[in-house]
């Protein structure tokens, strides 16, 4: 094995065992209260029954040891609700971080309410699982593709923070300038400073944009009749505005995989036949295209309603009448979908062409 290899696969379990320490010890960097499970018992079950469904609740005591604050190292003694549905709650066990308030002490007892499960360090796991997943697999481009992720983790914070504190500023128009350096920041960190990739780049906003032109336009024309926006009107800014920027920002990563995949289509047969014709590079370009058109727009359709399945079995459970169900819960999200389906179909030609001048540029060069 390489040197280069040795110490890189070092320090990636060195960064493993350090971060799975640092998590299960950092009680002391919260600001809220922590307390282990040492040990729980049920002290009662109650069933409970409406017209369609049946349930039984649990009432669950439970000790435990504050790992953090002044109170560091006191039991405090808890009760926990729960149904075997687990529809808002969970069981505890022995073991399980909770985030508490505190209550003053009750015949001795310092007693208090359970606020949240302290979940980080299994929020690690899966993190860690896709971090090593993906550098066996992609290798450099695997890590290219972490450091991708977390820059634009970080500019997605930035612009939501942005528009938080400045309610003056169009969420719409901050995303535009998002969209702008997700794509740059993504495809040159990924596939480097090339021909292929600012072809991408440059088809990856036409797409997005042309998506987001047609279904503004589509919304205006039909007066956004059969949209539902009652899932959104819990936010106190303009809901539409922030549903067309969600809905933005959701069909950039489609387009920007169908762009990719035609510009590095178009320029791999290029790069192995100098001298191919152009006609039969469109010919190719188009048919990889009619290929991912269908998967890549069931791919943004299960994304999206999967998200409402929950609550789609909540609403027939209950005997919710089947179009009034789907007409509440999907209009929104097979909207997101149609506009992202939208930016797929365009960005194939979009692509392709974008990606045949710069091959014709580049054919001229030589």
């Amino acid at each position: 094995m390489p040197t280069k290899n040795k110490v890189l696969y070092t320090l990636l379990l060195l960064s493993f065992v350090l971060s799975i320490i640092f998590v299960q010890n950092n009680y002391s960097l919260y600001e809220k209260p922590i307390a282990k499970v040492m040990k729980t018992n049920i002290e009662e079950v109650t069933a409970v029954k409406d017209a369609n469904n049946e349930d039984r609740i649990h009432v669950q005591n439970i000790v435990a040891e504050l790992q953090n604050g002044s109170d560091k190292g006191k039991k405090i003694y808890l009760i926990n609700e729960y149904s075997d549905s687990k529809a808002l709650d969970n069981k505890l066990h022995a073991g399980y971080d909770l985030f508490v308030s505190l209550h003053d002490n009750h015949n001795g007892k310092l007693t208090g309410t359970i606020l949240d499960v302290k979940r980080d360090k299994y929020l690690l796991m899966i993190a860690w699982v896709f971090i090593i997943v993906l550098l066996l697999i992609g290798k450099k481009q695997g890590l290219l593709s972490i450091i991708s992720l977390i820059v634009n983790a970080f500019l997605l914070s930035d612009a939501l923070d942005l528009y938080i504190n400045n309610s003056t500023l169009s969420l719409v128009w901050i995303c535009v300038f998002s969209v702008i350096l997700f794509t740059i920041v993504t495809l040159l960190l990924v596939n480097g400073f090339n021909e292929k990739t600012y072809a991408a780049i440059i088809a990856t906003l036409l797409g997005t944009f042309s998506s987001l032109l047609i279904t503004y336009l589509v919304l205006f024309i039909t007066g956004e009749k059969g949209l539902r926006y009652e899932e959104l009107q819990f936010i106190t800014r303009p809901y539409k505005m922030v549903f067309m920027a969600g809905l933005f920002i959701g069909s950039l990563g489609a387009v920007m995989d169908v762009a990719i995949t035609m510009s590095s289509t178009v320029f791999g047969l290029y790069d192995k036949n100098n001298h191919i014709p152009i006609k039969a590079l469109i010919k190719s370009g188009m048919e990889v295209g009619r290929d991912i058109m269908g998967t890549m727009t069931n791919i943004l359709f299960f994304a999206y309603v999967s998200g409402s399945i929950p609550l789609l079995i909540l609403y027939f459970k209950n005997g919710s009448p089947f179009g009034y169900t789907l007409s509440l819960n999907l209009s929104l999200e097979i909207a997101r979908a149609l506009a992202g389906g939208i930016g797929i179909v365009l960005t194939i030609p979009i692509g392709l062409y974008t990606t045949i001048f710069f091959v014709n540029r580049k054919r001229k060069s030589l």
